[in-house]
Formats: structure tokens, sequence, C-alpha cells
């Protein structure tokens, strides 16, 4: 299997995509006005504590108050606020960067109090999506290359993906000879077959931010940004380009010389992989990437069979439904709904994966009958999951052809970070239909009769509303000027939104719309 990086670099963003040979498997965009927050590590205020949801909010000094629960309250909190005194742990199962670690020897957890105007060290563990603020935790860690120190720990951990029992033990061994006192290690799968000097540089570079960020939290005050984490571009540099990548592309001689400088630091060994990308042609165009990003962004996604889904974001969850697209024989049919299932299965990971879509996620698969056919589907689910870096989980497929299944939300998904919500539909698609607005401009000339003293108004409206207006031998408008008695000129204006109208006085050139609405 062929991987590679494509880097595309703009004015104003970044755009990362990973392929596998030739296909889109993960997509990430560098956003300069909304910078990627995960790893952050800031000096905070407690706001308020309610435990009546066991939580807490932090005053960090962005617009919304940091949301800490008190799961996310570590064992190493109480250790970590000496620091103000003087001169992650990361979840079980994971790192920030979603890599699966071996559980370490786990202790009682010691509940540590917070009071309001307490200071407390925390790191931004979901970026904010929508009115919610950023979700964090009091166990900060620090990621680098192949490991990631854990300040005031003593836990060695390995990741779960390093299956070789030797090769573990020996990571272990060189942790143990290595690590400073008061920190823990989680070994990276990056470190595979890595010398001790390689572990070393880097655990070294890791425990000098560490005392960076002690020096800065006793000179501080909170709120303040105490560690800034790598930018998206660079970050997935770190996380992913590992040694089954055959190629970096980039387009950007500045963005090519700062990945370069970072790589030649962590693993010269890698530098002649990463390669300036000299043609004429936009390199996602080269590559064929522009076409995937096109299905990436639209709602309907078509299957080899000729099925198709469709995927449906809405504020509880991301709703999926899959079609066959075409008729089959009744005695085929179930057979063809597998066959359409499982192609949907293996696409609708895939999907997941490349939006970053987090969250609850429900999914409509065709009715199959036979309850084997149904277990086939969850279980190809459950294969495909293993691909992914987010945690997931799953139920079984019900009655009705419904699954399940939660993934785990770090940040806004692709499409939400790389669209707005319509102005004029506000995000719904829908349009009120112009017999409805006609309808409402109606209603509010039927109140204005009662109490407006002029009889001279200007209608302004889209030109879609003005053309059906004006439309028919006896058109709408002029129905409306003989039942109330009003002179009601028309004025098309194409930058109102086509769902509103504002009507004015021909006299005064005063604004009537709200007084009589």
């Amino acid at each position: 299997m062929k991987k590679e990086i494509i880097i595309s670099s703009s004015t104003t963003q970044n755009r990362v995509a990973i392929t596998e040979d030739g296909n889109l498997v993960d997509f990430f965009v560098d956003h300069p006005e909304k910078q990627r927050m995960v790893g952050n590590i800031y000096l905070g205020k407690v706001a308020r504590v309610l435990p009546g949801i066991r939580a807490a909010f932090i005053d960090i000094g962005l617009k919304h108050d940091a949301f800490l629960h008190f799961s996310d309250i570590g064992e190493r909190t109480e250790a970590l606020q000496g620091i103000f005194e003087d001169d992650d742990e990361l979840d079980a199962d994971e790192n920030n960067n979603g890599e699966e670690i071996e559980k370490p020897e786990k202790k009682e957890k010691t509940f540590v109090r917070l009071h309001k105007g307490q200071e407390i060290l925390i790191q931004i563990l979901k970026e904010p999506v929508k009115d919610k603020g950023v979700r964090v935790t009091s166990s900060i860690s620090i990621p680098g290359r192949f490991c990631v120190l854990l300040p005031m720990d003593d836990k060695i951990g390995v990741s779960k993906k390093i299956t070789d029992i030797k090769e573990r033990k020996r990571l272990r061994r060189i942790a143990r000879e290595i690590l400073p006192d008061n920190c823990g290690l989680i070994i990276r799968t990056a470190a595979k077959d890595q010398d001790e000097e390689a572990l070393s540089a880097d655990l070294k570079y890791l425990v000098k931010i560490w005392k960076d960020i002690e020096e800065e939290a006793k000179k501080q005050k909170p709120p303040a940004l105490l560690y800034k984490d790598l930018s998206t571009t660079i970050s997935v540099i770190r996380d992913l380009f590992t040694a089954d990548v055959s190629k970096v592309f980039v387009d950007s001689k500045k963005l090519w010389k700062e990945i370069r400088n970072y790589v030649q630091f962590v693993q010269p060994s890698l530098l002649d992989r990463i390669e300036y990308y000299k043609g004429e042609e936009p390199i996602f165009s080269t590559f064929k990437i522009d076409e995937q990003i096109k299905l990436l962004m639209g709602r309907r996604i078509p299957l080899p069979s000729g099925g198709h889904i469709v995927i449906e974001h809405t504020e509880a969850m991301t709703v999926i439904d899959v079609n066959s697209g075409r008729y089959a024989a009744k005695k085929e049919q179930e057979l063809n709904s597998l066959k359409t299932d499982l192609e949907a299965a293996r696409e609708i990971v895939r999907q997941l994966r490349l939006r970053d879509i987090g969250g609850l996620i429900v999914v409509d698969f065709i009715d199959l009958e036979d309850e084997k056919n149904r277990k086939k589907i969850y279980d190809e689910l459950k294969k495909e999951f293993r691909k992914d870096r987010a945690k997931t989980a799953l139920l079984p497929m019900t009655e009705f052809g419904l699954m399940q299944i939660t993934r785990q939300r770090v940040r806004e998904n692709i499409v939400q970070s790389m669209t707005e919500p319509c102005p004029y539909c506000n995000g719904t698609g829908l349009l009120t239909k112009t017999s409805s607005v006609i309808h409402e401009i109606e209603k509010w000339l039927q109140r204005y009769r009662l109490e407006g003293k002029n009889k001279f108004l200007v209608l302004h409206v889209h030109p879609i509303t003005a053309e059906k207006m004006r439309d028919g031998f006896i058109s709408p408008l002029t129905k409306i000027q003989l039942k109330y008695f009003i002179r009601l000129k028309i004025k098309e204006d194409e930058k109102m939104n086509p769902q509103m109208f504002k009507i004015y006085s021909k006299k005064t050139g005063e604004d009537l719309t709200e007084e009589f609405a």
C-alpha cells in the first residue's frame, strides 16, 4: 500500500490530505482565523463549581468559560498546584492524538476539591463547537514525536499498536533509564525500532518545554496561555509522518522548509521523503484530491454497486441513510441489501474519519431479515473502525435496521470548519415560499391600516418576490392596493434576503417595518 501526505498551501489556509493508493483517507484544514487549540495549556481561574453536574467552569480568557468535568480532574492535580507555591496522565485508553496506550496500573483516585477563584493549570481536550466552550483536563501531558511526557507522574505506558513483546520490554527499559524524577512517560507507536538516543533527545525536548511552562506559571496571573501546541499542519507531520509514509509533497517553499527543519530535528532519517512540488497545475488536481473533496462536502455519496448514502447533520446527532438506488428482484432482495449495506459500512467509516464527525451517529441501513446478515454488518463496521484513531463504540443493528455509533469528538467536523450557515436560510437549507412572503406583507398592511397614516409606501423586496407580486393579469400587487386603499411602490433589492421585506414611508423615508410587525 502506497501512503502519501500531500499539503496544499495558500494565503488563507493549509490543507493536508493523506492518501492510501490514491484514495483520500484523512483530511485536515489549518485555518489562520481558527487555529488549533487542542493541547494548549492555560493558567486558569475557577469561575464556578457545579456539583449537580459534577463539573467546574474555568476562566481561561476565551469567549466561553472552559468546561472541566470532575472525571477530568486527575490524580496529579494537587501535585501540579504545587508549582504556584514554590519559587495526563492521559485518558486510560488514549492520548491527545488518538493513540491507544497500554493501561498503566491504576491507583485509587483522590478527589481534589475546587473552589471559586482558585488558580488551576489546565489543558484543552476538545475544541469549542458552536456555543459550547472548550473541554479541558487538569492532567497535563506534552506530546512529542516518540513519547508523551506526563509531569508529576510515575507511570510508564506503551502504545497498544506496538504488539511485539520484546520491543515493548526494550522500550519500557529505555523509558525507565532516561525518565527524570516526578515524570511519567507514554511511548508512542512511532518509537518502534528507535534507538535510545532518539528517545532521549525527544524526552529532553519535552522536559525543557515543561520547565518553561513551570516558569511561566509562576510569573503569570490567570487567565494566561502558557503553552501553545503545534499548528495543525506540523502536528499532522509529528503524529502521522511515520516510516510507512513513502512521500510528503508540499507546494509552498516556506512550509516545505518549516517541515524539513522540524523533521531534521525529530527524525532526520525521513528527511529525503519530503519533496517540494514544482508543478504548474495545482497540487490537489495533480493527485486527484479536489474531486474527492467535492464528494466530502456533499450530502450524497455514491456506492460502487449503484446505491448511495446520505449524511445529515443535526444539533443532537448525525444521521446517515443507506439507499439501494436500484430495484432488486424479490428472490435476490436479501442478498442485494446485504451487498449494499456492506459497501455502505466501509464508506461510512471512511466518511466519519474524513469529515472528522464526532458525537452520536445513527445509521439507517437497508432492512435485513436474517440475523446472521445483520451480524455481518456489525462485524464489518468493527473491522473498519480499527483503522480509526478516534475512540468509537457501536451497538448491534436493531430489527429496524438502525445502528447507533458514538465517535470521539475533538474538534468541529470538516464540513462545519470549512463552511458557514447561509445568511438566507440560517443553515436549514430551506427558504420560505414566495407566496408565504407575500402573505406576510399583506398581514403587515392589514395591521398598518388600523393605525398608519401614510397612504404612499415603498416596499423593498428581493427581485424574486417582486416578480411574483407583479405576475398575472390582475397581479397580487394590484389586488393588495385595491383591498387596503394603499399605493405601494415596489423597489427591488438583490442584496435582500428573499424571505424578508422592508416597508418605508414614501413621504418621510422612515422605516415602518418593525413598528407594525
